[in-house]
Order: structure tokens, then sequence, then C-alpha cells
């Protein structure tokens, strides 16, 4: 009797040490900070934040079976188009890693918990922190004797990628290249450059989050966003960067080419699309940006979309027909490819858990965007490519858009349930 104590005894403390030395295969801390990591050869290359600091990324080491796998997030924040507001934003976190926080939360597509990120959990996962302003693409600098700015961002991303090869992404077995907004953006202008880093072997594969901006015309008939890229290009040198056969194709206009409208059918590495079909930045400055909107007429209608008036609510839903409209030869012809566009007001939905993977996330045919991208990268089904219905219909939109829109529509179908088609038909979106 005392013998098979002991040996019950033995056994538990046995099982308690396995499992205290495990690593988190299925679990994790939701909030886990990562330090901040230099790139401290970036300066032999010429790749400075815009103040001349050097350049960053935060890593969280994989585990277990994804030990050589590789996630890289471009982190986003808009873009300066003139000197001007390169200098303001030399001046904060969003031009130079001196006020940058030097750790950061990963949570979503880049958290180390198998319950919250299913599929990428225990892989490498790097946030390329963003300091250029031109979507980690340009490669110049200015100086007038007064101020000193560094265009450089096409040299940080490879002073980044030079710097973790030696780290493990050198020898990838499987890799995903991802971004939020002007992030998003920069997972198109990068995509092949990323797939050519890596080995041939590896499955190598790319999503933009919010990072489908439109050439849209805003309501006051203007091409905002074209202007501003227009600038942007000429002022950081980035058409040297753009894809060659892209600028040939747009020959004169080569800035198109920084549009993923335009550059899309030019990438081949696969390529997944996550976006809202009324982003709320493109809304907010694509649409209706303030030098269209002066007497402040879309004021409330920004605010809370169920004050829009009906001429306001058909602007939004002509931009959505746009984007579609943009992504039709994509969703028909892209054996490859994948896409989730769904009908709530937001911007960025897979770097935060909400969004990303919880039980309020947001679902088309009732899956997450979690579940949609994996069932894409991992080939689970013969074709991932989701189109939301519009608005109001949604109803897993609740948390980000009032309850009282739901009786806007009465008579939706319930877009969330398995029936019927398994994919909705562009040319009845954009009818």
């Amino acid at each position: 009797m005392k013998t098979t104590r002991l040996l019950h005894v033995t056994a538990a403390i046995v099982l308690l040490l396995l499992v205290a030395l495990s690593p988190p295969l299925v679990s994790g801390n939701p909030g886990r900070r990562v330090s901040m990591t230099l790139v401290r050869d970036a300066a032999a290359l010429g790749a400075f934040c815009l103040d001349g600091s050097l350049p960053a990324y935060n890593l969280d080491r994989g585990f277990g079976a994804g030990s050589n796998n590789w996630l890289l997030q471009f982190e986003g924040g808009g873009w300066c188009n003139d000197i001007a507001s390169c200098v303001d934003r030399s001046k904060t976190f969003r031009g130079s890693t001196r006020f940058m926080s030097k750790t950061v939360v990963f949570s979503g597509i880049l958290s180390n918990n198998a319950s919250l990120n299913p599929d990428f959990y225990n892989w490498n996962r790097v946030r390329l922190r963003y300091c250029d302003g031109a979507s980690f693409a340009g490669d110049t600098q200015f100086g007038n004797g007064t101020s000193l700015l560094y265009f450089r961002g096409q040299r940080i991303w490879n002073a980044i990628i030079l710097d973790l090869l030696p780290k493990g992404l050198a020898k990838a077995r499987k890799a995903l290249l991802t971004g939020c907004s002007a992030g998003g953006l920069s997972t198109f202008l990068h995509c092949d450059n990323f797939t050519s880093y890596l080995p041939k072997t590896a499955n190598v594969k790319c999503m933009s989050d919010a990072g489908f901006f439109l050439d849209a015309i805003d309501v006051a008939s203007n091409r905002t966003m074209r202007s501003l890229y227009t600038q942007l290009v000429s002022l950081q040198g980035i058409q040297k960067n753009l894809d060659p056969n892209c600028t040939r194709a747009f020959y004169p206009e080569p800035s198109l080419c920084f549009f993923p409208q335009y550059v899309l059918r030019f990438i081949k590495t696969p390529f997944f699309i996550l976006n809202s079909a009324y982003d709320v930045f493109q809304f907010h400055h694509g649409l209706v940006p303030p030098s269209a909107d002066r007497t402040g007429r879309w004021n409330r209608c920004k605010r809370n979309v169920t004050a829009c008036n009906p001429h306001q609510l058909d602007a939004l839903q002509g931009f959505r027909n746009d984007m579609l409209g943009t992504l039709m030869n994509f969703f028909r012809n892209s054996t490859r490819g994948g896409m989730f566009i769904n009908s709530c007001f937001d911007h960025c939905q897979s770097a935060l858990q909400e969004t990303w993977f919880s039980p309020t996330s947001p679902r088309i045919h009732n899956k997450t965007i979690a579940e949609t991208v994996g069932d894409w990268y991992f080939g689970r089904e013969k074709e991932a490519k989701e189109i939301d219905c519009p608005y109001p219909c949604d109803k897993t939109c609740h948390n980000l858009i009032p309850a009282s829109t739901d009786s806007l529509a009465p008579n939706a179908p319930d877009h969330n349930s398995r029936g019927g088609r398994s994919q909705v038909d562009l040319d009845d979106l954009i009818s």
C-alpha cells in the first residue's frame, strides 16, 4: 500500500514538473508586453527614422511546432506628405524611436495564447515599428540648414529583415507578412520582396488589414487621396521602389502604383485582403475629407452613422460598391487569394482581440476573421473569400455600430447562417 501511494505521489510530482516546464501550448498572456529591439547595424545601411534615430522592432519568440514559423506585422500610422508635417512627425513616436514606448502589448494576431490566436500563437511574431511616414517605402533625405529629415523607409525595411534573418527568419518554414492601415499598405508594397528573402521551400503569404486604400473621388468631386499619394511619392523618393511592372503599366503616373488597387494584379505571392467596406479612416479622410466638407454638414454622420441622411447613406453605399468593383477581378480569378470584406464601421481588425477572435468578433457566414484567415493560409477551405451584405444588415457589428440600426433593415437576410450560397455574388453586390 505504501509503495503504491509513493508511486502515485512520485508520478504526480513528475506530472507537475512536466506541466511547469512545458511551453504554453494552449495558453499565454493575453496582455503580454514585448520589448523593443533597436537595429544597431541600420546606420551602416543608412536606415534611419525621420529624425535620424535607429529603427526598431518587437520580437516575441515562437515555441514548439511554431519555432520555425514567422509572422511579421507592419505598424500603421498614416503618412507625412510635406516638409512641415514630416518635421512635426519627426518629433513624435511616429517619426522617432526615441519617443516610442519601449514595450508594446501583443494581442490579436500577435497573441501567444492559443485560445485567442489559434493558428499563429506559437510562431515567431514581430512588430515592425513605423517611423518613416511613407509605409516603409521612401529612400531620400531633406536638409535646408535648419531641418534634416531622413526618408529611408525602404532601407528600414531591408535593415530589419537583415537583422532577423540570422535570428531564424532565414530558415523559415512558414511565413506571413501582414500590417494594419499604412502598415497594411506596406504589405502590398513589400510582399514579393519579402518572399525573395526566404527559402524557396517556405510557405510565404501576405495579408493586408485596412490597407486597401481606394483611389476614390470624394464628396466634393476631388481625388484627395490621389493628391496626397502623388505628393508623398515625390517627397520621399518612393517611385524607384514601386513595382516596375506596375509603374510601366501606369506611365506617366507611377504614383498610382502606391494604391493597392493598381499594384495588386502584379503581386505574385498569395495575398489576403481584410478590410471593412466602410473603412472609417477612408470614410473620414478619403470620401469626406475636411477639405470637402468645410461647412461640417457631414459631422453628425461621421460621429454616428445612424445620424446619416439618405443622401449620405447613398454616398457610403457608393463607396462600398467602388471597393467591391475594384476587387472584382481578384475575387473571381485569384486562385490563391483570400478576402474578408465586412460591413462594420471599423479600421484595423487583426491586431485587436475583440475583432480578431473573441465571442463578440465580427462574423461572415458565422466565421470570424481569424478563422477565415487561418482557413486561407493553411488551405483548410477550397476558397476563403467572404464578402458581407451591405450595412446595416450585419448583426455581428453590434459592438461597433449602435444596435438601433437594426431597425433600419427589418427584412435584412441573416448572412451568418450557413444556408444557401457559401459565397456572395459580386455582381449582385455592385449592381
